[in-house]
């Protein structure tokens, strides 16, 4: 098999791991998204949890999702059913940012 062949192979096969993943969670600390970019299948549940003493907010640029205030230990969930690229921010802290990729298998 050419390495052309492998690759696409090894990227199918860790698409579909992706898809059985469940939900993927991104860490909110230290004024900074974690991981700051995350690449999953559409139907993903995305999963950010606020694990700083302020408060902070998960906000699409595009504005497909926007979160209410999250204080300590505040989860906030959305499901990317769509392919695309999706720019998101903290809107009391704008600097904080992040994407989600989301990729058929």
């Amino acid at each position: 098999m050419g390495a052309w062949k492998t690759g696409a192979a090894l990227g199918a096969w860790l698409a579909a791991c992706m898809a059985w993943a469940g939900p993927q969670q991104v860490d909110i600390s230290k004024f900074a998204f974690t991981p700051k970019e995350v690449t999953v299948a559409p139907g993903t549940k995305v999963v950010w949890v606020n694990h700083d003493e302020i408060p902070h907010t998960v906000s699409g640029r595009d504005k497909t999702f926007v979160s209410k205030a999250l204080d300590t230990d505040d989860r906030y969930e959305h499901v990317f059913d769509k392919e695309g690229d999706y720019a998101y921010f903290c809107a009391v802290h704008p600097y904080m940012t992040g994407v989600v990729h989301v990729r058929k298998p």
